[in-house]
């Protein structure tokens, strides 16, 4: 791997873990105004900066046959595990029926319907110039507001916020990101991380649903919509930019993990809605002991990135069975020796 990948998948990492400790937070935002203060920081730049690092890597929309791979990696993927999570939520709910609605992605799920949804807009907008390609997404993303039906259907409304985000990191180059790298630039990046923090926790009252992207400005009792969700965008851009100048840059032992966010993305869901469901998170606001968050995100980050996860899960999220094959091989000669020495 050389520079480049090694910054993007520390990014990646770092990020995919950020999303596991956002989503273990949220049980616990309105147990202390500094919880929620921290929560919302996180959604500021977290799926923000994923969105950007994605539209980066989508420069290769135009060969040939990558409509095709897209919607392999992601609309089957989407498919498969929205009924797999149908099924999980029924049993760990215990509904009455079993929900199956392709057009109404559960959970986490809306990133892989967005994703492609952001590919296939690319076509079109690719061909603008920066500015012009941006102001209308922006502008887009902002009329969609006072749409009501616009919301979880599709992931449409997330699909049309978040586009600009996308965009910009298809127009992105390397060069721009090389430039965050001044020792002031770095220091400004972790006093603006300071003052984000201190500002939510002095203002509470900030809904962090602005942050989601997913409700009409009607939901949110907005009086002025337009110009609070711009305030996001700016928020959010600049945020981005703070994350992407605090990066490493070099080869450490989580880079590699962050080839592989994907399988994390899907599969934390598991875990988290288990432990929102149980006892387990009751321990955590009792005790009083939320660090214990941080390393139970950063143990499922790493358990859910390793090469075991990664070839066990590969059938099911990439239909496809290369790494598995080894491990079940393996697996097969450890038992036929077993055998044969007993």
């Amino acid at each position: 791997m050389n520079t480049r990948s090694f910054f993007f998948d520390n990014a990646k990492f770092i990020l995919i873990f950020f999303v596991v400790f956002g989503h273990l937070l949220r049980t616990y935002i309105h147990d202390a105004d500094s919880i929620y203060a921290l929560y919302k920081t996180i959604y500021t730049f977290h799926m923000p900066a994923f969105i950007l690092v994605s539209g980066f890597f989508a420069k290769g929309i135009y060969r040939k046959g990558y409509i095709v791979k897209l919607f392999k990696k992601l609309i089957v993927p989407y498919l498969i595990f929205q009924g797999i999570y149908s099924v999980y939520f029924y049993y760990l709910d215990k509904a009455p029926t079993i929900k199956l609605d392709p057009f109404e992605p559960h959970w986490s799920l809306w990133f892989l319907i967005s994703l492609f949804f952001w590919n296939m807009m690319l076509l079109l907008f690719s061909r603008m110039k920066p500015l012009y390609g941006l102001t209308l997404t922006i502008l887009i993303g902002l009329l969609v507001g006072y749409v009501d039906e616009i919301s979880n259907y599709l992931s449409l409304s997330r699909t049309f916020v978040f586009f600009p985000m996308f965009l910009a990191g298809y127009y992105l180059k390397k060069e721009h990101i090389q430039k965050l790298f001044t020792v002031k630039i770095r220091v400004a990046s972790i006093l603006i991380f300071i003052i984000v923090i201190v500002g939510f926790y002095l203002y509470p009252d900030i809904d962090y649903k602005w942050l989601l992207g997913s409700k009409p400005y009607s939901e949110l009792n907005a009086t002025f919509g337009m110009l609070t969700r711009l305030s996001c965008y700016g928020l959010s851009f600049l945020m981005i930019a703070c994350f992407l100048s605090l990066v490493p840059r070099g080869r450490y032992f989580f880079t590699l993990f962050g080839e592989r966010t994907l399988y994390v993305y899907l599969l934390h869901g598991f875990f988290i809605q288990f432990f929102r469901e149980s006892n387990l998170h009751q321990y955590v606001s009792s005790s009083n002991v939320y660090w214990i968050l941080v390393a139970l995100a950063m143990t499922l980050t790493l358990l859910l990135s390793s090469r075991f996860v990664f070839s066990m899960a590969q059938p099911v999220i990439e239909l496809n069975a290369t790494r598995f094959k080894p491990h079940a091989y393996r697996m097969m000669n450890q038992m036929k020796r077993y055998i044969r020495l007993n």
